[in-house]
Order: C-alpha cells, then sequence, then structure tokens
C-alpha cells in the first residue's frame, strides 16, 4: 500500500486586519497601540505602507550599494541577508522572517551595506524612511521600536561570535528561531526551514556535513525530527538547555 503524499505546509503569512486591527505579524503594532493609535486613527502611517510582491525564490529584493528610502517588514516567506567577500564567496548574514525588518542597517549610510534575496515565495510590507522617522519624532513608541529592532539586529550579529560547539551553535539557532516564530503567533516546535542546509552551515560557521551531522545526532537523541525541510522540536527543554551558553538566558 503506497503512502499518501505528504501535503506542502503554507508558509507562515500575516492577515490584513481590518478597519481597525492591524496585521498579525505587524512589526510596529504595539508601538502603534501603546500610544493609543489604532489602525483608524494612522492614516498618516498607512499612506506609508505599500504592499510589494511576490518576490519568487532567487529573486532579489535589494543589492548591496543600492539606495535606501524604505525599510520592509516580511509579510510572508523568508528573506536571506548576505554579502560577498573580494573573492566572491557568500557569507550568510541572517534569515527575516514574517513580521521582522529588513534595511535598518542601510540608515547610516543610505546605502544598503548586503544583498537581500528570497527563499521562497515573499511579501513585504514596505515603509518610506524618511516619512516614519517623522512620524517617530511625533509618536516616542514607534521612535523606541526603531532602536528596539536596531538592536536585535546588533545582536543577532554578535550571536554566534562566540568559541561554541558545533551543538551548541545548531541549538541556538533552532531555539532563537523556534522562538521568533513564536512571537509572531506562529508553532514554537514545527518549524519548516526555508534555508538550506549550505545557507545554515555559512550563517553558523560551520560545514555543510558538519550541519548535517549535527541534525542526525540530535534526531537520534530524541530533540528532534527531521525529514527533508520539516523539523519538529521533541525535546524543547533539552535542546534550550544546550542553546543556553550561546543565547545566554
Amino acid at each position: 500500500m503506497s503512502t499518501p503524499a505528504r501535503r506542502p505546509r503554507p508558509s507562515p503569512i500575516a492577515d490584513d486586519g481590518d478597519e481597525l486591527r492591524f496585521c498579525s505579524t505587524c512589526a510596529f503594532s504595539d508601538a502603534c497601540l501603546s500610544q493609543g493609535y489604532d489602525k483608524s486613527s494612522l492614516a498618516e502611517l498607512h499612506v506609508l505602507v505599500e504592499h510589494v510582491g511576490p518576490f519568487h525564490e532567487g529573486m532579489h529584493l535589494f543589492r548591496e550599494g543600492d539606495e535606501f528610502n524604505a525599510i520592509a517588514a516580511v509579510r510572508a516567506g523568508t528573506v536571506k541577508t548576505y554579502v560577498l567577500d573580494a573573492e566572491g564567496r557568500e557569507q550568510v548574514l541572517g534569515f527575516h522572517l514574517p513580521g521582522e525588518v529588513i534595511g535598518l542597517d542601510a540608515i547610516h549610510a543610505s546605502r544598503y551595506p548586503c544583498n537581500a534575496v528570497a527563499l521562497d515565495t515573499v511579501m513585504l510590507c514596505r515603509f518610506s524612511f524618511p516619512k516614519m522617522a517623522l512620524l517617530a519624532t511625533r509618536m516616542p513608541g514607534l521612535q523606541a521600536q526603531l532602536f528596539r529592532l536596531l538592536s536585535q539586529d546588533i545582536g543577532k550579529a554578535a550571536l554566534l561570535s562566540g568559541d561554541f560547539s558545533a551543538d551548541e551553535r545548531m541549538a541556538a539557532f533552532l531555539v532563537a528561531l523556534s522562538r521568533r516564530f513564536e512571537r509572531r503567533g506562529f508553532s514554537a516546535t514545527r518549524l519548516h526551514l526555508t534555508m538550506s542546509r549550505t545557507d545554515m552551515a555559512n550563517y553558523l560557521r560551520l560545514a555543510p556535513e558538519t550541519v548535517s551531522r549535527v541534525l542526525r545526532r540530535f534526531q537520534s537523541e530524541g530533540l528532534v525530527g527531521v525529514d527533508r525541510r520539516e523539523l519538529e522540536i521533541l525535546d524543547p527543554a533539552r535542546l534550550a538547555g544546550l542553546a543556553k551558553a550561546v543565547l545566554r538566558d
């Protein structure tokens, strides 16, 4: 008897809310609501928001050196950011999930310092940064949220710079990914890994075969279940314990 084909899991996507509610993954809704601004009272902000996409797998959202005039919140899909060294070798900087913002690192130089590419079908909410910065001067909560997002970007960049083992790096990557999905209302234990093993290895500064070996060991030890790009965290407490040295919590 043949096994029924598995249906592909849909990529997480924000709903569009309604006249009063923000999109479910909106990166700025908490800041706006904390200042007493609901969706209907934010006509100024709505003018700034542009839904763009779809960007299909392999399409670039921007390239290093492009002029910066907007930040974008990922509405659906996953975005990889990376740079190329002098020899043309790729260095992965990060992966951006629904509700997360890309482009903040371009503010200082007014040009994007890296490349951003879609790993699957990506939709964006794009915000005019000059107008958002002006609005932030009148909304302290929005300004504080921008600062928080900037500090998160800095923290992510430093996350894996220490002298950690391959097991610790992989555990930290999975735990951090789980928490990021959970904050946006998605499953914390069932993850669809849109990034390839090679991309994961590049980001973690490991060899691709090391990533595959660590995942197989995690699976044999009952920490995770892996089926191609579908990963289920089976023992969150043990995995978090292994990631503790990296995540420092």
